[in-house]
């Protein structure tokens, strides 16, 4: 760890529960949870600031230590907040439980995996996939303007929430989630839903891996958008070989803070 002191927290390279749990309390999120919940996005990016390799997915940048730490937070998560494309394009599965931190789970009376919550407008999605098999639900956050009736066919009717009506809205998204029981959001993705979050106030802390790449080319950004007018202060900052770990607090107007 370089901020906000120097320590030795573990060893990333590999499968070590001591360093998982030592991560896993720095990682942890806010106790007591406030009210409206508590939004974390992770990102990794390249030094140039490209969220894709060449291959158009964000595991080319990825590591061994950057693996490790997104294990963590999905371990500690409630439920993944993420928008169709992203799942589209990283070919995601249903979640799945962690044993190192069922413990952990059982003592926050959270679900043994989190569950899922994918932002589509027009519900195209992977439905030959094991997306709506998991232990935990997966839910599908959408407008009045799509297909609700085969949405809740395919997802069920409990699990297809309404939050705008032309575009969701990402704060009413995420109250909703918080109402059901889901405070601890984890973002993964994409740029544009990033950006959505951080202009309705609904982005808490910026977890961004530097992978030591550089890329050039056209890949996108972080975010993409509206701009915003915000700032962040570190929480803590972690060098694992060549790979830095960052993690950020939101403060700025629309943040509140």
């Amino acid at each position: 760890m370089l901020l906000p002191g120097t320590a030795d927290v573990g060893d990333l390279s590999g499968d070590h529960d001591s360093t998982v749990q030592a991560l896993a309390d720095l990682y942890a999120y806010p106790d007591p949870l406030p009210q409206r919940g508590w939004v974390r996005a992770n990102f990794v990016t390249s030094l140039d600031g490209a969220i894709t390799g060449s291959d158009g997915r964000s595991g080319s940048l990825s590591g061994a230590a950057d693996r490790a730490v997104f294990g963590i937070l999905r371990g500690l998560a409630d439920v993944v907040l993420v928008g169709a494309g992203t799942v589209r394009a990283e070919k995601y599965h249903a979640t799945k439980p962690k044993p190192e931190f069922l413990d952990r789970r059982v003592a926050a009376g959270q679900k043994p995996a989190p569950a899922l919550a994918i932002v589509t407008r027009s519900g195209d999605l992977p439905y030959d996939t094991d997306l709506f098999d998991g232990a935990s639900p997966t839910f599908l956050i959408t407008t009045t303007g799509a297909d609700l009736a085969r949405l809740r066919e395919i997802a069920g009717a409990d699990n297809v929430i309404v939050a705008g009506d032309e575009a969701v809205d990402p704060a009413d998204a995420v109250s909703v989630l918080v109402s059901l029981g889901y405070g601890r959001v984890l973002l993964e993705g994409g740029p544009r839903l990033l950006a959505d979050s951080l202009v309705a106030g609904r982005v808490d802390e910026l977890c961004l891996t530097w992978s030591p790449h550089l890329v050039a080319g056209y890949g996108p950004r972080v975010t993409r958008g509206p701009e915003v007018n915000l700032s962040a202060r570190p929480a803590h900052l972690i060098a694992a070989g060549d790979v830095l770990l960052g993690r950020w607090l939101v403060r700025g107007p629309e943040a509140g803070r």
